[in-house]
């Protein structure tokens, strides 16, 4: 009969429970990266944009917007070209905001300051929120939309509910006829910011006009001493029906890729998560034929694209809906060095991703019953509203050294 050494069985078991106890002992750091179209948070003041074309367009003083009120403090000078860098290089000038007027005190929605106030405080409790599950922490970014001013973003992080965390903000003020933006919190003891840049967007109609639209927001920086892009975007809207604007859709497309490019040619392996309101899903023309993103980690290319959206589409998750219909325009699109088929988490992967609906967030009677619990229904004002989309938020794990 074969006898085992009772040495030998005892040192096969402490080294089993070495391993175990190892093994069991591997933390991870993590950093929830979030996005939220915030339902138009505008201010109570009827403002212009200024424009200080001395300045590098990627200056937060560049573009900047003050109250009709004190243009005359302001030197300025006549300007009827359209809206470009190369333009408007050293001039000074004033640019009208045309649709700013039903968030005035004496506008459509009677917009007030306790109601902004309401507004701050409803998107700042959801964003508290975001991924704590896993991080306990809020945030370490939050990408924006629907943003009039960087004071917004500044009263978001200064909320009772935020204001903890330490947030800092990016923000330009684009050419968009609304006056609507994107922005970035990001809490200052995790994310260091090396670069911050607007992209703008060039759509015409047929009459050869420029549509203005948002820019795409580039920041990149080192997250927990991890270099990542993040770009933040609101594409054109579907107004005028889908496939009329679908080519605007298409060339913000473009612009988003062509940041990608830049980024990859200089380093092969950056880390870049592009978030936004696209103003299309997960299989649509804009997103599949310029990404051709996948949906599983395991059909991820060395040089393609991730969509974590994806798998949630076709399950019917969405993130808004019209007309009784769900659609999921708010979305994470990555490059692979985000993806990890080996769970080798050494550095910053992609580990989940999720819409985020809890049912506060959801209408439970009226029009929009069932659908996202918005702040208005047409110009009626609703208190315990908060937008017309859910936030959307992806964790990022990586074993802690």
């Amino acid at each position: 009969m074969f006898k085992i050494n009772k040495s030998l069985t005892l040192l096969i078991i402490f080294n089993l429970f070495l391993t175990l106890s190892v093994k069991a002992q591997t933390k991870y750091s993590s950093a929830t990266v979030a996005f939220y179209n915030v339902e138009n948070i505008f201010d109570t003041i009827k403002s212009v944009g200024y424009i200080n074309g001395t300045l590098p367009y990627n200056d937060k003083n560049y573009h900047i917007q003050i109250a009709e009120s004190d243009i005359s403090k302001y030197e300025t000078e006549e300007f009827k070209q359209s809206y470009t860098y190369e333009n408007l290089k050293g001039k000074k000038i004033i640019r009208p905001l045309i649709l700013q007027e039903e968030f005035l005190p004496n506008g459509n929605k009677r917009w007030n300051t306790q109601k902004y106030f309401q507004k701050i405080n409803n998107i700042s409790k959801v964003i508290s929120e975001l991924g704590t599950d896993v991080t306990g922490s809020a945030p370490a970014i939050v990408g924006l939309c629907e943003i009039e001013t960087r004071e917004i973003l500044e009263d978001i992080a200064n909320s009772s509910a935020l204001k903890k965390y330490d947030y800092d903000v990016v923000h330009f003020n684009s050419f968009d006829a609304r006056g609507v933006d994107t922005g970035l919190l990001y809490q200052k003891s995790r994310f260091k910011v090396i670069d911050a840049r607007p992209h703008p967007i060039f759509n015409y109609d047929s009459e050869g006009k420029r549509r203005y639209t948002r820019d795409i927001l580039q920041v990149t920086g080192l997250l927990d001493g991890e270099e990542i892009t993040f770009l933040v975007n609101h594409w054109p809207s579907r107004s005028g029906g889908e496939k009329a604007s679908m080519p605007a859709r298409i060339e913000a497309a473009k612009v988003m890729k062509g940041i990608f490019d830049d980024l990859k040619s200089k380093n092969p392996n950056a880390k870049v998560i592009a978030m936004g309101d696209f103003n299309d899903d997960p299989i649509s023309p804009s997103i599949k034929n310029t990404f051709n993103p996948a949906g599983e980690i395991s059909k991820v290319t060395e040089d393609g694209y991730y969509n974590p959206m994806l798998p949630l589409y076709k399950k019917g998750i969405g993130t808004l809906a019209y007309r009784d219909a769900w659609n999921l325009f708010d979305q994470f699109i990555s490059t692979s060095s985000l993806v990890t088929k080996n769970k080798d988490y050494s550095s910053y992967k992609i580990y989940k991703t999720e819409v985020f609906n809890k049912d506060y967030l959801i209408a439970t009677e009226g029009t929009y019953k069932g659908f996202p619990n918005r702040m208005w229904s047409g110009d009626t004002y609703r208190a315990n509203g908060y937008s017309d989309h859910f936030p959307v938020y992806t964790i990022l794990l990586k074993q802690a050294k």
